[in-house]
């Protein structure tokens, strides 16, 4: 009687410490609680993973170590097999449900990105029909550097979120998502290009909403609701008419407000980084500083004449 086939396994970045069943070592950083993303960083040793599929499209990237050697090794992905090199930026992508294992020939520090297919359907919408869009696989043996920045972007709000970090994480997904459209997918649309900013009613509009909710951790998704726009066509389109992203411009409001607040009232620090959307007094300080070139005390202490 013959055996009953093993079935295979599936990795679902949605439940907790998912990966941790693939991996001889728990991932360095994970993130938690983004729409549509999950980030992981890992340092593992020499290993192989059984064969498996994501529920989500899985984006990997090597990263040279200390040493600045590659980390070769196997890979099998929809039913191919490829000895890879590993160089510097080189991304895999694994589509949801497609068949994949790999193997590392030596101790390796590697980024993972996993991504709602959604996602690509949601921004591409406006090009083509969803239903065509389609990501496909690659093995990790040509590098691409917008989207290793990316990685290298949203490792930095993994290991130090601030206030802003889902304004600018709606914002990178959105980049990454029209790159994946424009790059490596079946169906390629063509993008349209705008030559005019937003109008100046719906400008305006954004501006008041951005100035009366300073205090919150303001979405990019909101904001383009507000201009009736899609969020890619919303961040193309504001940063024609102001010249920044809204992720600067709510910066710069949040900046000119502290410093307004520091000049005429008498609330506290940490009063006035709470007010103005800081997630606390040192994060206000270090963006302060960085921007006005002195500290928030220092202003105050100027304004003591002491």
């Amino acid at each position: 009687m013959s055996k009953p086939e093993q079935s295979v396994k599936l990795l679902d970045y949605y439940q907790k410490s998912a990966s941790d069943q693939f991996v001889p070592q728990p991932a360095v950083l994970r993130s938690l609680g983004w729409h549509e993303l999950h980030f992981e960083l890992h340092q593992q040793p020499a290993f192989a993973t059984d064969e498996h599929h994501h529920t989500l499209h899985v984006l990997a990237c090597g990263l040279i170590d200390s040493s600045n050697k590659n980390a070769p090794g196997m890979r099998s992905l929809d039913g191919k097999r490829l000895q890879e090199n590993r160089g510097a930026g080189a991304i895999a992508m694994i589509p949801a449900g497609a068949t994949h294992s790999c193997s590392w020939d030596t101790p390796a520090q590697f980024m993972v990105l996993a991504l709602e297919p959604t996602l690509l359907k949601r921004v591409g919408q406006d090009w083509v029909n969803p239903d065509q869009i389609e990501l496909l696989p690659q093995f990790m043996s040509k590098s691409d550097r917008f989207i290793q920045e990316i990685l290298l972007t949203l490792k930095g709000e993994v290991a130090g979120g601030e206030m802003g970090s889902h304004l600018l994480i709606d914002s990178l997904k959105t980049a990454l998502a029209v790159h994946l459209l424009r790059n490596y997918c079946a169906t390629r649309p063509k993008l349209s290009s705008y030559a005019n900013g937003l109008s100046q009613s719906k400008l305006a509009l954004v501006k008041e909403y951005i100035n009366e909710h300073l205090h919150q951790d303001l979405k990019l998704d909101t904001l383009a609701a507000i201009a009736q726009l899609s969020p890619y066509h919303f961040l193309r389109l504001f940063k024609q008419s102001m010249a920044i992203t809204p992720h600067q411009y709510i910066l710069q409001c949040r900046l000119t407000q502290a410093k307004h607040l520091l000049q005429h009232s008498e609330l506290s620090l940490v009063e006035i980084a709470a007010q103005t959307g800081f997630c606390d007094q040192s994060h206000f300080t270090r963006c302060f500083k960085r921007v006005m070139g002195a500290t928030p005390r220092q202003l105050l202490q100027a304004r003591s004449g002491f």
